[in-house]
């Protein structure tokens, strides 16, 4: 099980946002602007892919008029 939990853990992405190169390939990536990856970064205090990439979508998902009319039905 170790040997398990080790090869998921290896298998991580983390942003160095201060390559700019780097940001703006992830940036690219994620489908957002070099400046929104970082205040991203900023809010959830994270620097994995995989945590910046969830975090993105629940935000579109929130953003949706489906999420709004859900949370204020009128």
């Amino acid at each position: 099980m170790e040997y398990q939990m080790n090869s998921i853990n290896a298998r991580k992405e983390f942003i160095d946002i201060a390559d700019e190169q780097d940001r703006q390939y992830w940036a690219t990536r994620l489908g957002v602007s070099s400046e929104k990856l970082k205040s991203v970064v900023k809010a959830i205090q994270s620097m994995e892919f995989s945590k910046l990439k969830d975090y993105l979508m629940l935000e579109k998902i929130k953003e949706a008029n489906t999420y709004q009319r859900f949370v204020n039905p009128q």
